[in-house]
């Protein structure tokens, strides 16, 4: 009898918390597109920062990341001297972190190890969905923000001409979430006489970087990149102005965005918001990434375009297409 007493109230004790947890989650008035564990009562797409004083943080360190469009070392010794005034201006350790994929940065800010981070236009939805990243900033100049477009590029000797010459060939897609790299075309190719993979045969590079040496090498036929991956590595020598014949320019998309996590304290992420828009970035700096200062965004204006691009491409940025995103499968 004590056994079952003891039995019947931790199953009881068990019931009320889950009830309470399903009751807490009930308390938001809307959640939207985001996961479970967020809120978005005033209905601005991303996650309401916790008004539970015990769900914020405020590290003793910030981890920051940039998107992994290259080879990350080149970034963090890019980012260095903004590390230097990140870390001045809101009087904590900031600290570089490289990654090597889009899902693995991703998981990154959902789990808690990373604070602040630049996202790659189409990853941004997943981060602000299922990590609760929340948009702030971006590249820009006295014009306003920059921006990047898709190209499709082949090899200049090759005998391709028109974006019909690729039917039936091998066509380099960097990675399921990425916008100029598999969603873009997935929503505007079909328009144009063009379906990946039905007219073309997609294999998921990885990276930008992969897809634009994969077909210099001419291990692909052909990639969609982002113009500003493409522009930076001919600068640097990697890649030659002349190595790759353009079929195919899009209209503008925003390039990365720069996010902090949703849960930080309020006084944090105003902090952390100056500290961006009041940096003047150095000339390097500026050379290497485009653009020579931060301008303020926000995720539901400055983000329709790559949203209405990806619904039209059939995705949607919820946990399970991400896992399968992250698996390398569509």
């Amino acid at each position: 009898m004590p056994t079952f007493s003891l039995t019947h109230a931790t199953l009881a004790s068990a019931l009320l918390l889950a009830a309470a947890a399903v009751q807490a989650q009930d308390a938001c008035p809307h959640r939207g597109d985001l996961d479970t564990q967020f809120c978005d009562a005033n209905r601005d797409l991303v996650a309401d920062t916790p008004t539970d004083p015990k769900r914020l943080k405020d590290p003793g360190t910030l981890v920051f990341a940039f998107t992994p469009v290259e080879d990350p070392a080149i970034y963090e010794k890019l980012f260095r001297p903004f590390m230097g005034h990140l870390s001045q201006c809101v009087g904590k350790k900031v600290v570089f972190f490289p990654v090597q994929s889009n899902a693995a940065q991703i998981e990154a800010m959902r789990s808690g190890r990373l604070h602040i981070a630049a996202f790659s236009p189409g990853p941004v939805n997943f981060a602000v969905n299922l990590s609760g990243a929340v948009p702030f900033a971006i590249r820009g100049n006295e014009q306003g923000p920059v921006g990047m477009h898709l190209k499709m590029i082949v090899r200049k000797d090759s005998a391709y001409q028109k974006l019909e010459d690729l039917k039936g060939k091998r066509v380099a897609h960097t990675s399921p979430s990425s916008n100029s790299g598999n969603l873009a075309p997935r929503a505007l190719f079909p328009k144009i006489g063009l379906t990946p993979d039905t007219d073309y045969k997609v294999v998921y590079s990885g990276k930008h970087d992969q897809s634009i040496l994969g077909v210099k090498t001419g291990d692909y036929d052909a990639a969609p990149v982002a113009s500003d991956v493409l522009q930076h590595m001919t600068e640097r020598g990697v890649v030659k102005p002349d190595d790759f014949r353009v079929l195919y320019t899009s209209e503008m998309f925003p390039t990365d965005a720069y996010a902090y996590a949703y849960n930080l304290v309020p006084e944090l992420q105003s902090k952390i918001k100056q500290c961006f828009f009041d940096y003047k970035v150095p000339p390097e700096m500026a050379k290497g990434l485009g653009g020579d200062r931060f301008l303020p965004i926000t995720y539901q204006k400055d983000w329709e375009l790559v949203r209405t691009v990806a619904a039209s491409a059939g995705e949607l940025f919820t946990r399970e297409a991400f896992d399968k995103a992250a698996a390398g499968k569509k």
